[in-house]
């Protein structure tokens, strides 16, 4: 769905495993509405209120600004990787998004200086009715509106029939003074009605899976001065390769962060004694136990049945880092061990081979199942690890649910219940313009301030992402709310459990190893895996 230029991409329709969380998530860059359910989606969201509320942004404004600052500033911080999503595409759609909002700003800020600036007094006549309607209540908005709409009418009128005792070249400025802003509000109101239209249409589109991919022309350098957008470019090709590491963090409750907490934990673990008839046993690595395991797990697509296999089965060996629960950030290892942001293979296998007992990096080999368009991440990590002469295979569950509804809202025209005329006892339904009166004024006043982004923040307001950051797993709710998702998790354990236990078993056999309580614990844990519920593997309370 992505490579390594800048340019048209479709988001395929096909069973894409990934393809419907990535175009929920890059819809969001071109809503409208208000930003205030973005931000009590996730309670670590840091929403900061702005000086003039006229000049807050909206969802798609507010969105966009976090997404973009957040992954493609300069002296950024490492993103966790999202699986069952792909990042760079989702800002990519934020770039188009924004690039469409500057076109508006444009057109937006010339009208604001000839029809507001020039006539500036009125102008804010009619700004102060807007800005004291946005500040009331919302049951009484619409009418202190209408109050100070006709207030400023009358002054309009009597000024444009009598403007005192000012003549001459100012008495005229007085008479159109109230008069000029409304054709300004025209031409405004036609300019962000078609600007909204178009940015309806791709969020729809998205939605429905007939969009096109994103066109970035600001990350194609024109020229070897072109520094913008050359950084642009090389910001978006970081995205894809921090979402191949290798290399994860651990962070307490949280889980592994972009896989989210651990909701089950299976353990076999016995003495490594020599085979009846072996005075010992063939040595081995914990990585040649690891590569046999790794084998049989990407055997799980095959069936005697069929189309009995597990689609998607993908296996890895992964770096999981500690740290702690409240970090802001997270850091990735450096130097000859690491290709950009990928760990080695050789000092990934290093690892596995040596004790995972104390501080530091540890070794888990990775089995995950994106599923539900990307809705629903189910990872098995499996660790292999020896103590003395105890062996212990340990498999630990985890699950990311899907995005909240917000996400997958598709575009609708607004509407609000009135009472009925000659019917006050009952109501009815009625449409409302997609781009309100006080919403013309809004974007023809936050126009100007566009070309400064961190003064537009602090005059309107701003949110900043929660930290450690991914586009994925920042949003993600738990899977146990839906019922299939929830079975889904829990019945693939089962398979995947039995894979590593043979292949253990028969990495055992090899090397002369007496198998008989390694295969009582084996059985004893398939008959509990069978009946396994979800819970809270990563809490532990002490009596």
């Amino acid at each position: 769905m992505t490579n390594d230029g800048i340019g048209p991409q479709i988001l395929r329709t096909d069973p894409s495993p990934s393809s419907g969380a990535t175009t929920s998530l890059s819809s969001m860059a071109y809503r409208d509405g208000d930003y205030e359910p973005l931000a009590a989606l996730h309670p670590e969201i840091k929403h900061k209120t702005g000086k003039i509320k006229l000049l807050a942004p909206n969802l798609g404004e507010a969105f966009c600004e976090a997404v973009i600052a957040r992954t493609l500033g300069a002296k950024r911080k490492p993103i966790v990787p999202s699986y069952g999503a792909t990042p760079r595409i989702v800002v990519e759609h934020c770039l188009e998004a924004e690039d469409v909002r500057h076109q508006r700003d444009k057109q937006l800020t010339l009208v604001a200086l000839v029809f507001g600036l020039v006539f500036l007094p009125g102008a804010l006549l009619w700004l102060a009715v807007f800005e004291i309607a946005r500040r009331s209540p919302e049951k009484n908005r619409e009418l202190y509106q209408n109050l100070g709409i006709v207030v400023v009418v009358v002054i309009a009128a009597v000024l444009a029939w009598r403007p005192g005792d000012v003549t001459g070249l100012w008495g005229q400025y007085l008479r159109i003074m109230t008069i000029v802003p409304l054709v300004g509000w025209y031409l405004a109101r036609r300019i962000c009605l078609g600007n909204a239209e178009k940015l309806r249409a791709r969020w729809g589109a998205l939605l429905e899976g007939s969009a096109a991919g994103p066109l970035v022309p600001g990350a194609v350098p024109k020229g070897p001065d072109d520094h913008k957008a050359e950084n642009q470019r090389k910001q978006l090709a970081k995205l894809l390769a921090e979402q191949e590491t290798n290399v994860v963090h651990y962070a307490g409750t949280k889980g592994v962060l972009g896989l989210g907490p651990r909701w089950a934990l299976w353990s076999l673990a016995e003495q490594l004694t020599p085979a009846e008839g072996h005075k010992e046993m063939r040595p081995f690595h914990n990585s040649d136990l690891i590569r046999k395991i790794e084998e049989r797990l990407h055997l799980l697509g095959r069936s005697v049945v069929d189309k009995g296999g597990i689609p998607g089965v993908m296996v890895d060996q992964w770096v999981v880092l500690p740290i702690g629960e409240g970090a802001d950030e997270i850091a990735r290892p450096t130097g000859p061990d690491m290709d950009g942001d990928r760990m080695r293979g050789s000092a990934v296998t290093d690892l596995a081979n040596k004790q995972s007992f104390g501080e530091g990096p540890r070794h888990y080999l990775g089995t995950q199942f994106v599923l539900w368009n990307g809705q629903l991440i189910i990872t098995l990590m499996t660790s292999v690890s020896v103590l003395s002469d105890t062996l212990r295979i340990e498999i630990s569950g985890h699950a990311l649910g899907p995005l909240p509804p917000l996400f997958s809202a598709k575009p609708k025209a607004p509407e609000k219940q009135v009472q009925k005329s000659g019917k006050f006892w009952e109501e009815k339904t009625v449409v409302l313009p997609i781009v309100t009166n006080m919403e013309v004024v809004r974007l023809a006043v936050r126009a100007p301030f566009t070309w400064n982004q961190g003064l537009l923040n602090w005059l309107g307001g701003s949110l900043k992402l929660p930290e450690p950051f991914g586009l994925r797993p920042a949003w993600a709710t738990r899977p146990w709310t839906h019922r299939f998702m929830a079975d889904d998790a829990i019945r693939v354990a089962t398979p995947v459990l039995r894979a590593v236990h043979d292949a253990t078993m028969d990495m055992l056999a090899d090397h002369d190893v007496d198998l008989e309580r390694f295969l009582a614990r084996s059985q004893f844990l398939s008959t509990e895996v069978q009946t396994v519920r979800p819970f809270k593997a990563d809490v532990y309370e002490a009596d």
